[in-house]
């Protein structure tokens, strides 16, 4: 994700209700850098704002940089306690890497009064390491000390005598709040992190569609609904304004192009459909006999009201700040509406989804260094696929070829290369539909590499496929190259 991406899921999880964004790794790149920055100022006072750094000097100094205007800055930094992470990744010693923990949070509190501490792979770690470690951490002035299950190996009943007894036997932890963070690699991330809290932890990490490293980390949307519907039997709540999960999971998968499978529960195509005969029959006598979430709780509605031709600039206007999509101001707002015309002309109705990929298109569009003027394929059988393509630069001087390919997006392509000459590969193409009927826009979602191998996704949508698919392919191209002049900046 770039700084803008970043800034659109903040404004998303502003509107959830989150109480920690940790929006990056400071030191990783300037990019992440100034997307930290960027979030800094989109969240003001509304939640904490957390960036990421290794116990290392360098990058507890550049998270304190970024983090410089935040109203609630952390500082989460940490180290490996496993012997596998100890002796096997950081090559040194028990003694080293508790003075490394206890030097990291020293230095981090200089800068930041909020300071987590990760205590990495502590699920396989020695309990008599992990104990003395998160003692000496707490003394040097965590207020935040995080349990990971980095590997996804635990199993829950043992993750939870882990922490229970993290939370009986550390002295100091009284004053202090204990995080769990799971990873999803046998599948039980969620089931990990609610024995954590069920065992004295408060606080828990996880991500939105369960992404994260490998199979992902806990997922948001199954913790908070989890916690829900059974707060009484937890003694737990939370914050999250759940009709904001469904908005929430369709925005992450858009901007990172990673589909969210359809049997995915709570977000998920089929999550609430029922295709069996005996559960239909169930669902249409008592909801609850098949459904144990209300799907509007989570901001699937069955009733909408739906756009056309014939809806005016208030009821577009009033139907995305509905939706949490509303434009900056009254210019945006007529060129929105002016593109809302265009593809209402187009279809017969206007979801909200098609609103949702429009202002999406509009975000795309700006600062493009390069953007389509015209594309005219010629394809068809036996014929050879023929793409005649026109593109704006950043001066606004048209740039035309004309090539043939395999079909008609392999044609388009290579004319694209043809007047960009950037030397890439594309790694991946997938195409799916976001709206419905026969109508439907299409998404196109493309992976690019540059010669060096750095990845860049682009995204599109329209109601021609091959427009989506140039438009993603030059989304994909503007990112590469604003990246690069940010570097050569």
């Amino acid at each position: 994700m770039n700084r803008e991406d970043k800034v659109l899921i903040t404004r998303q999880l502003l509107r959830l209700g989150v109480d920690v964004i940790e929006a990056g790794f400071p030191i990783s790149s300037p990019g992440d850098f100034e997307s930290v920055r960027a979030v800094v100022h989109e969240v003001g006072d509304a939640a904490v704002v957390c960036a990421l750094s290794r116990a290392v000097e360098k990058d507890i100094k550049a998270c304190a940089e970024a983090l410089e205007h935040a109203v609630y800055p952390r500082i989460h930094t940490g180290i490996g306690v496993s012997k596998q992470h100890i002796y096997g990744k950081l090559r040194s010693t028990e003694d080293t890497v508790k003075e490394q923990a206890v030097f990291a949070v020293g230095l981090a509190k200089e800068y930041c009064e909020d300071v987590q501490f990760y205590a990495e792979d502590a699920a396989r770690a020695d309990i008599g390491f992990l104990i003395s470690v998160l003692e000496e951490v707490i003394q040097a002035g965590a207020t935040v000390v995080n349990i990971p299950d980095t590997t996804g190996y635990s199993l829950p009943y043992i993750f939870g005598q882990l922490i229970s007894e993290v939370k009986q036997k550390v002295f100091g932890i009284e004053r202090v709040q204990i995080a769990v963070h799971c990873h999803n690699d046998l599948g039980l991330a969620t089931a990990l992190s609610l024995e954590g809290l069920r065992n004295g932890a408060s606080q828990v990490e996880c991500t939105i569609n369960g992404l994260g490293e490998r199979a992902g980390n806990a997922a948001l949307e199954e913790l908070v609904m989890a916690i829900q519907l059974h707060s009484k039997e937890l003694g737990m709540h939370t914050g999250i304004i759940t009709e904001e999960l469904s908005r929430s999971s369709k925005l992450v998968s858009q901007i990172t192009g990673i589909r969210v499978q359809v049997n995915k529960s709570i977000v998920g195509a089929n999550a609430f459909t029922h295709s069996s005969g005996i559960h239909q029959d169930g669902v249409i006598k008592q909801r609850d006999t098949y459904e144990i979430i209300d799907p509007e709780t989570v901001g699937i509605k069955n009733n909408e009201i739906l756009l056309s031709a014939r809806s005016g600039r208030a009821a577009l206007s009033e139907r995305l700040a509905e939706i949490g999509l509303s434009p900056d101001g009254p210019g945006q707002m007529e060129e929105i509406y002016d593109r809302f015309i265009e593809m209402a002309d187009r279809k017969r109705f206007v979801y909200d989804e098609d609103l949702e990929a429009l202002m999406h298109e509009y975000g795309r569009s700006i600062e493009a260094l390069w953007t389509l003027k015209t594309l005219q394929v010629n394809c068809g059988y036996p014929l050879i696929a023929t793409a005649l393509l026109v593109l704006i630069d950043s001066n606004g001087v048209e740039h035309i070829a004309s090539t043939t390919g395999t079909g008609p997006i392999d044609a388009s392509y290579k004319a694209a290369d043809q007047i960009i000459k950037e030397q890439i590969e594309l790694m991946e193409f997938s195409v799916m539909s976001i709206t419905r009927g026969i109508d439907a826009l299409g998404e196109v979602m493309v992976r690019i590499e540059t010669s060096n191998g750095i990845p860049f996704i682009g995204r599109a949508a329209d109601g021609d496929i091959i427009v989506s698919s140039i438009k993603a392919y030059l989304n994909a191209i503007n990112r590469m190259m604003r990246a690069s002049k940010a570097q050569t900046a």
